[in-house]
């Protein structure tokens, strides 16, 4: 269950309580975490509700607000979302979507990563999640790509940087299977990938990612996000802006056999 901010409900009582037993000691969180060995910064994120402490979290902090295992009774409710909040309403807004557009720089769509890949993705989050943390985000970015063999099938396409194409996230090996897993991708008859290529001197692109999204009752929406914060686009008028953006971005890019050709040298080279 989640909060109206998205958030576990389950977490949300725990960081209460636990900041509830702190404040009747008269204990800061600099001094909790002084206590328990952990930083001040979990300490702040767990009373939040936004991080799911680990079990030894829960002991010494049971232990040093003196709670006689009130928090560690809690422990098998605690349960965080596989999604940070903010990504949450995109994520039920994309899972139902009957078309969508995406044009990235950074790193390769989540919706075509391969496990190695995404993986390697989130193992260079900052701050660093621990083992658990990874392997959840991995396994909830891999279940989003059943959008791209739902029934009806949607309507997808990416346009993607060629230098993302070409830094070799995981190393050399997984990147070569993110491209063969590209071009299988690609083979689909409703998903089509353009490479933007380095040598475009300029392009519509230079304001950042987008994603334009079409819902079953025929409402278009824009989203963008960043460093940890997300927008949609819900004004025609913007909405309109991105629409013309894009296509402008799509005319500019490699047309998809010639995407398919970089994409294969690309992997014939490492």
């Amino acid at each position: 269950m989640r909060d109206h901010d998205g958030r576990s409900v389950g977490l949300a009582i725990f960081g209460m309580q636990s900041r509830a037993l702190r404040e009747r000691l008269g204990m800061t969180q600099a001094e909790l975490a002084g206590h328990i060995g952990y930083s001040e910064s979990l300490v702040r994120m767990v009373e939040r509700g936004e991080r799911k402490p680990r079990p030894d979290y829960v002991e010494r902090v049971d232990k040093a607000l003196r709670a006689q295992g009130v928090l560690i009774a809690a422990t098998p409710f605690l349960r965080q979302d596989r999604y940070p909040p903010w990504f949450i309403e995109y994520v039920e807004t994309e899972a139902n979507a009957v078309s969508l557009y995406k044009y990235d720089t950074h790193v390769v769509p989540g919706l075509l990563q391969t496990e190695e890949y995404a993986r390697a993705v989130f193992s260079a989050h900052c701050p660093a999640l621990d083992d658990e943390e990874v392997e959840s985000s991995v396994l909830a970015r891999l279940e989003r790509q059943v959008l791209l063999t739902r029934k009806p099938a949607p309507t997808v396409g990416f346009v993607v940087e060629e230098w993302v194409l070409r830094r070799p996230i995981g190393g050399k090996g997984v990147l070569k299977s993110q491209l063969h897993r590209l071009l299988k991708c690609m083979a689909m008859r409703n998903v089509t990938i353009q490479v933007m290529p380095m040598g475009c001197e300029a392009h519509a692109g230079f304001d950042g990612p987008m994603t334009l999204l079409e819902t079953p009752e025929a409402r278009r929406l824009g989203y963008v996000e960043g460093q940890g914060v997300s927008t949609f686009v819900t004004k025609e008028t913007e909405v309109s802006v991105l629409e013309r953006r894009y296509g402008i971005i799509r005319t500019q890019a490699l047309t998809t056999e010639d995407s398919a050709r970089l994409i294969e040298c690309l992997a014939g080279e490492l």
